[in-house]
């Protein structure tokens, strides 16, 4: 009975993903050739599937093998697309909520190894030393290599309070470097803001999450209750990304409405689309500086180039990550989940981010000394505008080039605009 039994389970899986070939592939399925082929390798599929469970040594579920099938399927198509089980699928709708455990990096596939995008702020990987584009090569010991992203992930959560060992290759480490790291609940605030000093004004996403716009805004509107704006430092360094409506959200906040803030292209018509500014609010009377470094990615990346390329912002910094493509994610029947890459995204002036990244108009470098240490929490709370800035701050202005870069063209903006020739017959604006 049990090769019988083997025969039939053979069938249905194999109906099962004809059906859902010829349902997903539309027109490209229709076509005599692709349909021949397509019978023909799913035919060679269910003969492997046959013999693995009739001869294998262990006894194998048909299940495991088609989600190791499913795996490998999306594997070989982009870093970025993934088999997610019923178990993954629901920790991923938990990545963007603002609350999770692990350690809190962010990872992807670059040239097939694991590397960190970017550590979140005040995390666990943050204060021991993780930076954006360490390699990791290990986790507890295991290899890296050949290790899907999702499975990374779930290696890396856990527990709050345990403690978990990865092994790190940088660039002047002469061989890995175990880092320990004690897993904690991570609660990410999106949003941080203070005053660098009068009228200039500091805000930190640290990632898109769905409140991030409106976050951003309350705090925009709590600073001119103070005193007018004269210059905004948005940075956006070690950012990961999040959601894609969410960086739309914050980039109409600073673009006039109607104008293009990010398009899509994907292989189905339903992946083309074009994002437009469409903010009840735009705050438009005052300079923008957008700090950008190479754990700026995905979201961060859609603002930056859609702040630069309209002339809003100027892009200060190191050249950022590269990702961007778009990731649907599509749930299964079974409670588990398919990550798939289905466009890419592009600024409004047509400028593809995928694999090349934003390039700041203005290049600043951190110096070496700066980058090899864990970096700090910056700027500190500054005192209420009109005042001085506090020590604290002053000294994190000093130890961050980029910001201080940043504080100066904006307040160089501020003495440009006030010393500007007034056009004869109008009246000078009072700022």
């Amino acid at each position: 009975m049990g090769p019988i039994r083997n025969i039939k389970k053979v069938a249905l899986v194999s109906a099962l993903l004809l059906a859902l070939t010829l349902s997903v592939g539309g027109g490209v399925a229709s076509k005599g050739n692709d349909q021949a082929a397509t019978y023909e390798n799913l035919r060679l599929f269910t003969e492997v599937l046959s013999i693995v469970q009739s001869q294998y040594v262990d006894e194998v579920a048909a299940k495991d093998i088609i989600h190791s099938a499913i795996k490998g399927t999306l594997r070989g198509l982009d870093p970025h697309s993934s088999f997610l089980d019923p178990e993954m699928y629901r920790e991923m709708q938990v990545e963007t909520s603002g609350v999770f455990g692990g350690l809190g990096i962010e990872i992807t596939l670059r040239d097939d190894v694991l590397t960190v995008v970017s550590p979140i702020d005040g995390t666990p990987a943050y204060r021991v030393g993780i930076q954006s584009g360490d390699r990791i090569v290990k986790i507890e010991g295991l290899s890296t290599k050949d290790m899907q992203l999702t499975d990374a992930v779930k290696r890396m959560r856990g527990k709050p309070g345990t403690k978990i060992i990865i092994s790190i290759m940088r660039e002047g480490f002469p061989e890995p470097k175990d880092f320990e790291i004690t897993r904690e609940q991570i609660h990410v605030q999106s949003v941080r803001a203070v005053p660098l000093e009068a009228g200039i004004e500091y805000i930190r996403l640290r990632q898109f999450q769905e409140q991030t716009a409106q976050d951003m805004e309350a705090a925009l509107d709590k600073f001119t209750k103070n005193d007018k704006i004269q210059g905004l430092v948005l940075d956006l360094r070690n950012n990961p990304g999040g959601l894609l409506t969410s960086a739309v959200e914050v980039s109409e906040r600073f673009i006039e409405a109607g104008k293009l803030v990010v398009y899509t292209e994907g292989r189905v018509r339903n992946q083309n689309m074009r994002f437009q500014a469409n903010a009840k609010r735009v705050y438009a009377d005052f300079p923008i500086v957008v700090l950008v470094n190479q754990g700026s990615a995905s979201a961060s990346e859609i603002v930056a180039g859609a702040l630069q390329d309209h002339g809003r912002a100027v892009v200060l910094g190191t050249q950022t990550f590269g990702k961007g493509s778009v990731q649907t994610i599509i749930p299964l029947s079974d409670g588990s989940g398919l990550r798939l890459t289905t466009a890419k995204y592009f600024t409004p002036k047509g400028r593809s981010i995928q694999g090349k990244g934003v390039t700041p108009d203005i290049i600043v470098e951190v110096p070496k000394v700066t980058v090899a240490a864990a970096p700090a929490e910056q700027p500190a709370p500054a005192k209420p505008s009109g005042q001085s800035v506090d020590t604290k701050a002053q000294d994190d202005l000093k130890r961050d080039p980029q910001l201080q870069r940043a504080l100066d063209l904006l307040k160089a903006m501020r003495i440009l605009d006030r010393t500007r020739p007034t056009p004869a017959g109008t009246q000078a604006q009072v700022r």
